[in-house]
């Protein structure tokens, strides 16, 4: 069978003649099959450009043409312009093109208004097919960097789920925006919608779906102004007032997991194999790494058992001395952990998080995030705490079952109490800032 492409320029009278010729073809020859590419004149030459370079050729005119090889497999085989595909097709069928310069003109024309309305049909579909809304505040700094390919990939909101990134930063910023919008389209993810960089402060957030504030505390490791903090807080309660409480979290799994990297170390074991570490408390502040829940699977000691088989984690460290005088008082070195590196730790626990909202998290498994407190482990009600969770069919639920010592009890109040003088100072400032009910 043969199968010709004819491509070219959607106004080119010289292509409309190429196209009724191949239209010809089809309908007498039974073996015969013709593809027809149209192109607006404007991307013509820039398409024609990559085309050639694609395949090696070396063709400057409307129409293009040429054999697709399905017997050989391969790329395709070069015939030429109209003059070109004129003569094969008298010599090789007995077939030509009779077509006036009058006609040639009058389907040209119809051409590129046909072309023009598939375009525009094409791109009605599109918009209701609604890409996912994702921003991202703070966005210069390098999490954003290492969060977008995440995102973008499928892994996080679904293999079918289309996503628009907007970054959002600071006007001294927009150099580095504009550069990380260019490097993320050359990557041409196929459900990245498009990716725009803001600098304006009234853009923020429209229609958005997901708001990711990064937090560049965890990349740098000087004790931030409270000013940041009251930044970013009034950025949601101003441009997010809609938002329901139980829709903001707090991401704590970056602590966790530079928590389970220690043990494993520890341990001489696979991270992986450490689960159900919870972290309590402030995440850019005091918080307490749990381990009585911790388990162990895949711990390569006198006792086996299947993939499921798990162990306490405390009963596999005999070394409690270094659990209290290296491990839980080492705060300062698994802070510097979090912080240290080009933001692949923490860009990797929001993508986590994000993905077991959408998704669930492992059955059974426990996610330490920051949330806000109604009460639960005789926290106060009205502070973003960290605490134990699990996700399931788009929400999050505290596990409110687990057992905690005294000893922790007493923790988690100190923490309570030191988040709550946080929320005091913070909340002065902001109404200094901010005078809400003014108006």
């Amino acid at each position: 069978m043969a199968k010709f492409v004819v491509a070219g320029k959607a106004n080119c009278p010289y292509y409309a003649k190429a196209e009724h010729l191949a239209d010809c073809l089809q309908a007498t020859l039974p073996n015969f099959r013709v593809h027809k590419i149209t192109q607006h004149p404007d991307k013509w030459e820039q398409w024609l450009h990559d085309i050639c370079e694609t395949n090696g050729w070396e063709h400057r005119e409307s129409p293009i043409i040429w054999r697709e090889l399905l017997d050989r497999g391969g790329k395709g085989q070069l015939l030429g312009g109209l003059n070109d595909f004129l003569e094969y097709a008298q010599q090789y069928y007995g077939i030509t093109s009779m077509m006036l310069s009058k006609e040639m003109l009058d389907i040209a024309e119809e051409n590129l208004q046909a072309h023009l309305e598939i375009v525009k049909e094409d791109e009605e579909i599109k918009s209701l097919i609604k890409p996912m809304q994702v921003w991202i505040t703070s966005a210069s700094t390098p999490i954003c960097y290492q969060l977008i390919p995440l995102l973008a990939n499928g892994e996080v909101f679904g293999m079918t789920t289309e996503i628009s990134i907007h970054l959002l930063d600071t006007d001294q910023f927009k150099e580095v925006l504009c550069s990380i919008v260019m490097e993320a389209e050359d990557m041409a993810f196929p459900l990245l919608r498009c990716i725009l960089e803001h600098t304006e402060i009234d853009e923020a957030f429209v229609e958005a779906d997901v708001i990711i504030v990064l937090d560049d505390v965890l990349l740098n490791l000087e004790v931030q102004p409270l000013e940041n903090y009251i930044r970013e807080a009034t950025l949601i309660m101003t441009y997010g007032p809609s938002i329901k409480p139980e829709n903001i979290i707090a991401v704590a799994t970056s602590w966790e997991s530079a928590a389970k990297a220690t043990l494993a170390r520890k341990l001489n074991m696979s991270t992986a194999g450490v689960k159900d570490v919870i972290v309590w408390g402030n995440i850019t502040g005091s918080n307490y790494i749990d381990l009585s829940h911790a388990k162990l699977y895949g711990y390569d000691g006198a006792i086996w058992g299947p993939a499921n088989f798990q162990r306490p984690l405390l009963n596999m460290i005999y070394d409690r001395e270094w659990i209290h005088s290296e491990f839980l008082s080492a705060q300062g070195s698994l802070r510097s952990r979090v912080g240290r590196g080009t933001g692949m730790l923490p860009a990797h626990a929001v993508a986590t998080v994000l993905r077991y909202w959408y998704h669930g998290s492992p059955p059974g498994e426990i996610v330490s995030v920051g949330v806000l407190s109604e009460g639960q482990f005789c926290v106060p009600e009205g502070i973003i705490f960290s605490m134990p969770v699990s996700f399931q069919n788009g929400n999050w639920e505290v596990i409110k079952e687990l057992e905690i010592d005294g000893t922790t009890q007493e923790v988690l109040g100190r923490l309570a109490h030191e988040l709550i003088q946080e929320k005091l100072v913070a909340l002065k400032e902001i109404k200094e800032i901010h005078p809400y009910g003014e108006g």
